[in-house]
């Protein structure tokens, strides 16, 4: 089990001191990384809590997950390790291939 915690289905209203105050009460509470729009600066209702042992994650997970936030029934799980992007390119439409028919006019 890992200590870093995903926290799905924020209220935009959700901020740093708040998701801090609110799994301190699970214990030590080493970040919080609310995830915010680049262009508004609103959060995308989703976070990364980093507790400071597995056990205390477990707690968290346990005794959060499903309880109310600003009316809103938030979701605790472990987060997942992050998957690096293909950077490759290709596919979809910017590639040059735009699939269709078989032809126009002959």
């Amino acid at each position: 089990m890992g200590r870093t915690l995903h926290v799905g289905n924020l209220p935009h209203s959700a901020n740093q001191q708040i998701l801090q105050e609110k799994f301190s009460q699970c214990g030590t509470v080493d970040s919080v990384n609310v995830i915010a729009d680049r262009d508004t600066g609103r959060s995308k209702g989703f976070a990364f809590v980093e507790m400071s042992s597995d056990s205390e994650a477990r707690k968290a997970i346990q005794e959060l997950g499903g309880s109310s936030l600003d009316g809103r029934e938030i979701k605790v799980n472990e987060a997942r390790p992050k998957v690096p992007r293909d950077t490759r390119g290709g596919g979809g439409y910017g590639s040059g291939h735009y699939g269709g028919g078989r032809g126009g006019n002959r």
